[in-house]
């Protein structure tokens, strides 16, 4: 009886080691740690939900980031932005829902895409096809590096804003309109 319960009591002892272990490790913070970013507009609302690398002492855009690539936007998962009404992006409307962020970046402009395939780890299954909206917008370079982790902020001033994209020293502007 006395070593059937040792056997018992050590099984239960390893056990709870090697959950505790696990548990352990499944609470470490992310390198590159999850964001959120909203903005309303009387009854509508737009929520971003990235993950945010950091420089790290890297060069970002055209070496981390390749010119040319498809991106997810930050780390991790794709980057997922929500409607809750239509909007205008530069001059095309996309609809109410959830979609990945991805861009193209290039060191002159950044291609835009909204993709309606969600739950994707990367951009490593982007799928073209499933694109809704695609547009282009221009660089701004920033003289020193301003921003160590990537950053998703709006600026907005009633219906009109711009969803800002910024890394290193590097920013682009996204243009949207709340549709009355």
């Amino acid at each position: 009886m006395t070593k059937l319960f040792a056997v018992t009591l050590l099984s239960s002892a390893l056990s709870f080691s090697i959950h505790n272990s696990y548990a352990q490790e499944a609470v470490k913070p992310r390198i590159s740690p999850l964001a959120i970013v909203t903005m309303k507009y009387e009854n509508n609302y737009v929520k971003v939900t990235y993950n945010q690398p950091h420089k790290r002492a890297r060069e970002i855009f055209g070496e981390l980031v390749k010119y040319g690539e498809v991106w997810r936007t930050g780390a991790n998962e794709a980057t997922e932005i929500t409607l809750t009404g239509d909007l205008i992006i530069e001059q095309d409307t996309l609809t109410s829902g959830t979609y990945s962020l991805f861009t193209i970046p290039n060191e002159k402009e950044w291609t835009i895409i909204f993709n309606k395939q969600l739950g994707q780890w990367g951009a490593y299954n982007y799928h073209e096809p499933s694109d809704v909206l695609r547009i282009t917008v221009p660089t701004e370079s920033i003289k020193d590096v301003v921003y160590e982790p990537f950053t998703i902020s709006f600026e907005q001033k009633n219906e009109i804003a711009n969803m800002w994209l910024m890394w290193d020293r590097t920013k682009v502007a996204v243009p949207i309109r709340f549709l009355d």
